[in-house]
């Protein structure tokens, strides 16, 4: 408890438009991994309040489009802004949509096959099948 409280008073994730701070968020994000960060979870929904009152009648629009697909986002294109933010608030309530700069990301890890088209072989020793039908032909020093 005091760990997390103390990494909790040393990181800054928040995603500012002005801000360069990138290697400071990869720090952020490689943290969510590792303790399995996951607000919806937890119980996070995006509200009028913390989320939706906050941004544009576009980005409330690509947010219930992402989450419900188009015709629900059709369903309230027509709103001003605040009757937007409401209804979209009950649409996203139960959907488990997150903000782009809340969501953990995923590091991909590369299967066998991927990893061998991307330029990577084996050793000549290793790349030869490994046939043992004929064994080495040994090593003769001194005269006979």
């Amino acid at each position: 408890m005091l760990l997390a409280h103390c990494a909790s008073l040393t990181i800054n994730a928040a995603h500012e438009p002005a801000d360069r701070r990138a290697h400071e968020l990869a720090h952020a994000d490689c943290l969510a991994r590792a303790v399995g960060l996951d607000v919806v979870a937890v119980g996070w929904t995006p509200t009028v309040d913390d989320d939706l009152g906050r941004v544009t009648k576009a980005r409330i629009l690509e947010a219930v489009r992402e989450a419900k697909g188009e015709a629900s986002a059709q369903l309230i294109d027509h709103l001003k802004k605040p009757d937007m933010a409401r209804e979209a608030e009950r649409l996203l309530a139960d959907a488990g949509w997150l903000p782009e700069p809340m969501r953990t990301p995923t590091v991909a890890v590369p299967t066998a096959p991927e990893i061998a088209t991307q330029g990577h072989s084996l050793p000549d020793f290793l790349a030869d099948g490994g046939d043992d039908s004929k064994p080495p032909e040994p090593h003769v020093t001194g005269a006979a």
